[in-house]
């Protein structure tokens, strides 16, 4: 997912994995570890695949997944990242925003399922949405302003993850990437016809400004 357009962060309290923490660097050991990878775009075969569950939990191949998921969202800005975004089709996502309150989240969850909210619980909101594999055009998209996703962290222990706002949003949007989903999935025709345009237009610059953040940091 995409990172706000208002680009607003305060970084006051954070919560890793869903649990407070005194403090937390701006750039993780995850984003240390990682290596940057090519972020799969509309058109690319694996964003259209429902992702296959994971069975083995403790792994390296696991742990340095969700480490070039987190340095690769860093180098796109991104407010979250699904694996199939960097073209592994393995239920995983990992998210790193701070949410309305001045919150900032950051986590991986593995194998995640969304409860279902009943309707007396949340709202439907209107709010502006972008993503890193539609370089560019952001969109209104309507989404419940309350989510919980259940899961597991990358060494197999129960994770129960809930989300308020914008990062519920993301954990919505992330889902259903592992889905085979888009938000363009969300629009009428035409406005997604418009996106995809605005997309085309924008994408090299978005690209080019990927890579030069990547060689900033050494990626």
């Amino acid at each position: 997912m995409a990172a706000r357009l208002d680009g607003s962060s305060h970084d006051r309290r954070v919560r890793v994995q869903g649990r407070p923490v005194d403090s937390y660097p701006q750039f993780g050991p995850e984003v240390e570890r990682g290596a940057v990878h090519r972020i799969t775009v509309v058109g690319d075969d694996v964003l259209r695949r429902r992702c296959q569950e994971v069975t083995a939990f403790g792994t390296t191949e696991l742990s340095r997944l969700i480490d070039d998921m987190f340095a690769t969202n860093r180098v796109a800005r991104g407010a979250g990242l699904a694996a199939n975004q960097i073209g592994v089709d393995l239920r995983v996502f990992m998210w790193d925003i701070t949410d309305d309150w001045g919150v900032r989240h950051v986590g991986h969850i593995v194998n995640p399922v969304l409860d279902e909210i009943p309707s007396e619980d949340r709202r439907l909101v209107d709010e502006s949405e972008g993503c890193l594999s539609v370089p560019g055009p952001y969109r209104v998209v309507p989404r419940p302003d309350r989510a919980v996703v259940r899961g597991r962290d990358k060494d197999g222990a129960p994770l129960v993850i809930e989300g308020r706002g914008y990062f519920a949003r993301c954990l919505q949007h992330e889902t259903d990437h592992l889905h085979g989903r888009l938000y363009l999935d969300r629009l009428a025709r035409r406005e997604r016809a418009t996106a995809l345009r605005e997309m085309a237009e924008a994408k090299d610059g978005v690209l080019a400004r990927r890579a030069e953040l990547a060689a900033k940091l050494g990626k």
